[in-house]
């Protein structure tokens, strides 16, 4: 009996310790520059949207936040050394929706796709839109899905690499369109667009920022935005799902997590700060630049978005029988 009451009493003691050693870390939190680890290389609007976070919450951790750039296929390196690094808050993860493509993408991954991470907030959403060159006699989505019907196999729909937010957003209309086209993937977006302008494919779908200059200028024609709700930049285009698709909804986007196990205090102190930078003027003005819409969130919304989203491409890439790498 008196060997139970002393194992119960260092169980007891144990958890206090603990709490007690958490707490007194989340206190002195950061104790040493923060690393937000970015899956992308240095330039690109994932990277720009992670130095803009950063900035904003140095002056206000009171430690320098440093982005480090680890690109490689899929995120699969700059996931693995944070989902291995040290819990302390100090090492996070620019988390992205190509992290949640790449758990059914991907064969085997050197860490779990949800439970190896603590999600901490949502950063931004990127939204992409279905294109045709500005000369094309299609002027609406539902002139192109008409056409795609009308001609079963023959009209192209370009796109960037297989796997691909892109790729698997049109893989995605074609399926809930029920049409049949062929979807040409290119390496880049520059080859995309210049495909696109010089009439070898007949529609496109891509991020609208790298498409923005050129559909004010008249050589691009949006048809549809491929988000739940209309783009603030291009407010007379309609979402897809309004323009004859209905219910068809896809987006960007990339938040923060740090490595599983670290501290409720120092994720709730995260959240806090990562919310703040997100809505201050400043930051939104900057991502809307960019053709992010800055939005925040809760932990336990973020990592919500995750879930749902690891589990509506899954569902693409078998229909599509993409072939898992």
């Amino acid at each position: 009996m008196n060997g139970i009451l002393a194992r119960a009493v260092g169980a007891a003691l144990g958890v206090v310790l603990s709490v007690g050693g958490a707490a007194a870390l989340a206190q002195t939190y950061p104790s040493k520059p923060v690393r937000i680890v970015v899956p992308f290389a240095p330039g690109g609007v994932g990277d720009i949207s992670a130095r803009v976070l950063a900035q904003k919450l140095t002056e206000t951790l009171g430690q320098q936040v440093l982005v480090d750039n680890r690109p490689s296929a899929g995120g699969i390196v700059a996931s693995e050394i944070v989902a291995k690094a040290e819990p302390d808050g100090h090492t996070l993860l620019l988390l992205t929706n190509g992290h949640a493509v790449s758990a059914s993408l991907f064969k085997q991954l050197p860490y779990d796709a949800v439970n190896d991470f603590a999600p901490i907030s949502s950063l931004g959403f990127f939204d992409m839109v279905v294109l045709v060159n500005g000369d094309s006699k299609i002027g609406t989505l539902g002139e192109l899905i008409a056409a795609a019907k009308a001609s079963p196999g023959k009209l192209n729909l370009g796109t960037i690499n297989p796997g691909g937010t892109q790729h698997l957003a049109a893989e995605l209309f074609k399926s809930m369109a029920g049409i049949d086209v062929l979807i040409v993937p290119f390496k880049a977006t520059p080859a995309v667009i210049t495909a696109l302008k010089g009439n070898e494919i007949h529609a496109a779908v891509e991020f609208i920022t790298p498409v923005m200059a050129q559909i004010k200028a008249g050589g691009l024609k949006p048809l549809a935005v491929t988000p739940n709700r209309r783009f603030s930049g291009l407010p007379e285009v309609p979402t897809v799902a309004e323009a004859g698709v209905p219910g068809y909804e896809a987006s960007s986007w990339n938040g923060v997590a740090a490595p599983a196990k670290t501290p409720k205090q120092i994720l709730d102190r995260l959240n806090k700060e990562v919310n703040a930078a997100v809505g201050s003027p400043e930051v939104k003005e900057r991502l809307h630049g960019l053709g992010v819409e800055a939005r925040a969130s809760t932990p336990e919304r973020f990592r919500e978005l995750l879930v749902s989203d690891i589990a509506k491409w899954k569902d693409v890439i078998e229909r599509a029988k993409i072939e898992r790498r």
